[in-house]
């Protein structure tokens, strides 16, 4: 088993793209975050990704695609309402949930009758997408509950062993930094079922009613639902409201709040992170993977507490990722 990294350019995504097509795994940056890519109508390519992750099989995977036309043919009934939102923010961080097209396997979708779809914003992905001419069944190139990939030597570090000659297209680290937020609008109201950079906020300019959580069926209709995901191996504690006497020597401390970053810490790493949320969402998965390969014994991150819209993603991937789940106080 290995992983071979390449630069995106023309030779390699010809590769890439016959790979796809002859039933392989391919993985290739998106904004969000670098999926592991299989052709999304071979059943027998899609399983390869759910192996190669160790990723439970009731965890539906999202399919992503070059154009609202290719969107259009995957699903059953496409609604007004899915122009107007894939018109506000495709291409970009925002997978739609709406009911499959028989043509898609059920592996893809956990056997369930809905499929999420969404067309990425990133060069390398909708070329990709452009040469393989078909759609890409692609989740997060990682191990299942590990921490998500931003950057091509994460996805060696993660899946090299698992998947042999693993081609991987290096297109620098990722825009947005978490993955998409995900919105079935097989419901009524919509509901928001994964947090992510595209905002509640932003969605309200079109649903002036939306529901935000999951839906409780025995089937999901969206990744992201797991109580444990995007976790570090080491043990991940999260402070609320700065609670600094928790901190014990050998942590990493990971802060965004400047009068933590310049105080001085017995045998304690403290790592600024940005205090913006998206500039924090773009280094989070990063900072993660850098502190759980450092010699500290815990790693310590603060509780965001922003009030951007934006910050409510970043706290639903830091309450998946804790462990034990509870936080310190």
């Amino acid at each position: 088993m290995s992983a071979r990294i390449v630069l995106p350019d023309d030779a390699a995504l010809t590769e890439a793209a016959e790979r796809l097509r002859g039933g392989e795994l391919v993985a290739f940056p998106t904004e969000t975050v670098y999926g592991l890519g299989a052709n999304a109508l071979d059943a027998a390519a899609v399983a390869n990704i759910y192996a190669a992750k160790g990723r439970p099989a009731t965890n539906p995977i999202i399919v992503h695609v070059a154009s609202v036309e290719q969107a259009k043919a995957l699903t059953k009934n496409w609604p007004s309402l899915a122009d107007e939102l894939a018109a506000a923010h495709w291409p970009g961080p925002l997978t739609l949930v709406l009911e499959k097209a028989d043509g898609i396997p059920d592996i893809v979708t956990a056997g369930g009758t809905t499929v999420g779809i969404r067309i990425p914003n990133h060069p390398v992905a909708l070329e990709l997408l452009r040469r393989a001419g078909v759609p890409i069944a692609a989740p997060s190139a990682n191990r299942s509950e590990e921490v998500s990939p931003t950057q091509a030597r994460h996805v060696a570090d993660s899946l090299g062993e698992f998947v042999d000659d693993l081609l991987i297209l290096d297109g620098g680290p990722c825009e947005v930094g978490i993955e998409s937020a995900v919105l079935d609008i097989t419901c009524d109201p919509p509901r928001l079922l994964r947090h992510g950079m595209v905002s509640r906020q932003d969605l309200t300019v079109l649903l002036p009613q939306i529901i935000a959580g999951p839906i409780e069926e025995s089937i999901a209709r969206s990744p992201g639902q797991m109580w444990r995901h995007y976790a570090p191996q080491k043990t991940l504690v999260v402070l609320l409201s700065g609670a600094l006497t928790k901190l014990q020597p050998g942590d990493i401390y990971l802060t965004h709040y400047q009068s933590a970053q310049s105080t001085a810490w017995n045998k304690i790493q403290v790592v600024a992170l940005p205090n913006s949320a998206d500039e924090y969402a773009q280094v989070l998965y990063s900072a993660l993977r850098d502190a759980d390969q450092s010699s500290a014994n815990r790693i310590v991150i603060d509780w965001p507490e922003g009030t951007d819209p934006e910050w409510a993603a970043i706290r639903d991937r830091l309450r998946r990722a804790a462990t034990p789940v509870s936080s310190e106080r």
